[in-house]
This record gives structure tokens, C-alpha cells and sequence, in this order.
């Protein structure tokens, strides 16, 4: 016992100052994809980043350049296939978003960064907000993400958010994966459980879209073909700062 403390002393205060300063992001953090108008001036015909993108989220016409948070991978197949190195990513990881169609980035811009919960949800919720984890087929990515916000480098309890064993506890689903055939009816109790008022929180890529997975006949290409979602947390996976921001946000603790 002693030891434990020895150690803890030793190690000092953990848990990072977010969000009353802006996070420290690591070097190799990448955000979306925008594009550098002056070096593909000229090229716009080439569209090698649109055809290299695994899962469609890119788009080039004569009206711009769109990328769709809820289908990129940030894998950098695009900007590696630019040949004039005209795609980069961004720094930004508030990317969550109370509807689909405001994870559409259009000419490197996006519609509102705005999420927006209704009154009575917030008021609800605002104090207390217990969530329900199901992965509908997920590969552990966004599992991983989620549960290292309850490590003490993030405290996810500090601001009395947590995870609990029975829906029946919840006020919220929180969905990750693509919701495989096998998963949809387990999902779907599992939905039917928690009372109401209830939320839905679909994070990821694949729960967003189905990811690399769209398409496929054993997979119902994300949560909002199942199940109404109230927050959209786009990443593959996304970064554990990215869904704290949105739940934060969702629940009017923080601005931004």
C-alpha cells in the first residue's frame, strides 16, 4: 500500500488540464484532409486523391472540394496519391456534430461546429450522464478510445460522465462499429432497455457510415440506419480528446 502511494507521489498530478486550456495534440495527430487551391490549380482533372480514397469520402467537381468526416479513414491515401502534394490534414480534432450533414466539409470549410442538444436533454443530463457501451462489431479501435477517457490522464468522471454495466442504469447508447447483422438485434434490446428521455452516441467512422465495411450485405452501414442518433463522433478512431470535446460539448459543459 505504501508503495502504491510512494509511487503516485512520485508520478504527480496525471490528468491533463482540458478543458480550461487547449490540449496538447501529438505530432502525428491528423485531423481531415483540406486542400492546397494553388498547387492543384490547374490540375483539377487529375482527381487521384477522389479514386484513392478507400471509402468515397472525397469529392472534386467544378464546385469545389468536399470531404465527408463521417466516412474518412485519415489513412493518407489521398494526399499520398497527390502527385503535387496539394492535400494536407489539419490540427482540428472538434469534429463531433449533432447531425450527419454538418460532417460535410465543403472547400475546407464546414457549415457550424455548433452542437446543439435539445433543453430538456441538457438539463437532464447536465450533472449526471451515464452511458451504455455496446460495439456493433467494432475492431477495438474506437473501444480503446472510449475507455482510456476513464484512465486518470483523462478523468472522465470529473465531469460526472461514466460507463455503466446495465442499460438499465444509462441515460445514453454509445455505438461503435459498423452494427454487423449479428449485432443489430443486440443493439437494438439493448436500445429498448435504457429509459426514457435516452440519447444515442454513435463513434466512428464505421458507426457512422459503416466505414471500410459501407456496403456490405452483413452490415447496416452505421447506427442512424437502426436507431436515431443524437451526436455524430467521426474518426477512425477518433482521437479520445475528439469524443471528450463532443460529450462535453452535448451536454453544454463546454463551449466551442
Amino acid at each position: 500500500m505504501f508503495r502504491v502511494i510512494r509511487e503516485r507521489l512520485k508520478q504527480k498530478k496525471r490528468t491533463i488540464p482540458f478543458p480550461v486550456s487547449d490540449p496538447i495534440l501529438p505530432e502525428r495527430y491528423r485531423g481531415f484532409p483540406v486542400l492546397n487551391r494553388e498547387r492543384c490549380a490547374g490540375h483539377e482533372g487529375c482527381k487521384a486523391c477522389v479514386q484513392a480514397c478507400p471509402t468515397h469520402a472525397l469529392s472534386y467537381d467544378d464546385t469545389g472540394f468536399e470531404v465527408d468526416l463521417g466516412r474518412c479513414l485519415a489513412c493518407v491515401d489521398c494526399s499520398t496519391a497527390c502527385p503535387n502534394s496539394a492535400l494536407s490534414y489539419n490540427r482540428e480534432y472538434k469534429q463531433a456534430a449533432s447531425c450527419r450533414s454538418a460532417l460535410i466539409v465543403r472547400n475546407n470549410q464546414r457549415a457550424t461546429k455548433e452542437i446543439r442538444a435539445a433543453k430538456h436533454i441538457r438539463d437532464l443530463f447536465s450533472k449526471s450522464f451515464k452511458l451504455r457501451q455496446v460495439s456493433a462489431g467494432g475492431c477495438n479501435g474506437c473501444e480503446l478510445d472510449t475507455n482510456v477517457l476513464t484512465t486518470n490522464v483523462f478523468d472522465l468522471g470529473r465531469f460526472s460522465v461514466e460507463f455503466v454495466a446495465s442499460p438499465r442504469h444509462a441515460d445514453g447508447l454509445l455505438v461503435t462499429g459498423p452494427v454487423t447483422g449479428n449485432m443489430k438485434e443486440a443493439l437494438l434490446k439493448t436500445y429498448a432497455a435504457i429509459p426514457d428521455p435516452k440519447v444515442v452516441i454513435a463513434v466512428g467512422a464505421c458507426a457512422l457510415s459503416g466505414g471500410i465495411y459501407n456496403g456490405h450485405p452483413d452490415c447496416c452501414d452505421g447506427v442512424d440506419s437502426v436507431l436515431p442518433v443524437d451526436l455524430y463522433v467521426p474518426g477512425c478512431p477518433p482521437h479520445p480528446l475528439t469524443i471528450l470535446d463532443a460529450l462535453l460539448r452535448f451536454l453544454g459543459r463546454k463551449n466551442g
